[in-house]
């Protein structure tokens, strides 16, 4: 059993429909990977996720739910994240493009924008994001 109160929250999304559809995924397995902003990580002033960190799944009433453990991280271009990763997203893309395709509507929202202190913020290729994979090491009770 891990001591999940000291440990760095891992969210997903912001809280309501989006964050609790993903938070299920990650319970049921489906979801092992996620992809992040780097220019949000700078934003906000966090530090990338480590291999081997582990963090504490809070759902949209910031309840935690489980603990994860990240296995790996990659800074890449946002043109160069493939099939798999887009698949082990666990939201049932089956192509890299229907991933890029949902994740730029979401980072081109209103609410990733003013997280990022730029109202015209826009995803390219050469935009870089933190491909991170992780695995659940712990659900705990609710």
């Amino acid at each position: 059993m891990t001591n999940h109160e000291d440990l760095p929250p891992f969210l997903l999304a912001f809280p309501g429909p989006l964050r609790d559809q993903l938070v299920a995924a990650v319970l049921s397995g489906a979801k092992t990977s996620t992809t992040g902003l780097v220019a949000e990580y700078e934003a906000v002033g966090e530090a990338l996720p480590l291999v081997g960190e582990r963090q504490v799944v809070l759902d949209s009433d910031e309840l935690p739910v489980a603990v994860i453990e990240v296995t790996d991280v990659r800074v890449l271009r946002a043109g160069d994240v493939d099939d798999a990763h887009a698949r082990d997203e666990g939201e049932g893309y089956t192509t890299v493009a229907e991933w890029r395709r949902v994740h730029e509507g979401f980072w081109h929202s209103p609410e990733v924008r003013a997280e990022i202190g730029d109202p015209d913020f826009t995803v390219d290729d050469d935009t870089l994001v933190v491909a991170e994979r992780f695995r659940v090491v712990e659900v705990l009770s609710r």
